[in-house]
């Protein structure tokens, strides 16, 4: 994810976000936001509405896995749980690059892309 998007979420979710300062030996999200910045309104939207069903809620890695959005945290509570598959199915169906709609790409790669993003990746598609 860019600078400005990165900058962002830890600037309106501190307290969410907040494992992203710690070393390694102890989180995940000192990586950052392992995703391109298509899925930054996902992530957005389910940072606001993790905050107001759990404000404890810390997130310790955030990364696309399999075509998919994959967001990990401590402290969450069963609502939050809903709101985070919400978000991983999502991410299924939006463009991870532009955020146009997209579909899951699994040629040799898992990747969810819209078709104009496809064929600037220069892949071959094949559809899951």
């Amino acid at each position: 994810m860019n600078k400005q998007n990165t900058e962002k979420l830890l600037k309106d979710f501190p307290s969410l976000y907040k494992q992203y300062y710690l070393p390694m030996e102890q989180t995940c999200m000192c990586w950052g936001f392992e995703v391109d910045d298509g899925w930054f309104n996902i992530i957005y939207k389910l940072s606001t509405d993790l905050m107001k069903v759990n404000s404890e809620c810390e997130a310790c890695q955030v990364k696309e896995k399999f075509g998919g959005l994959r967001f990990y945290t401590d402290n969450l509570n069963e609502e939050g749980h809903k709101l985070i598959e919400w978000a991983e199915k999502m991410s299924f169906s939006i463009c991870e690059v532009c955020g146009s709609p997209g579909k899951l790409y699994t040629e040799k790669w898992y990747k969810t892309l819209c078709e104009k993003c496809k064929e600037k990746d220069g892949k071959k598609k094949s559809r899951m």
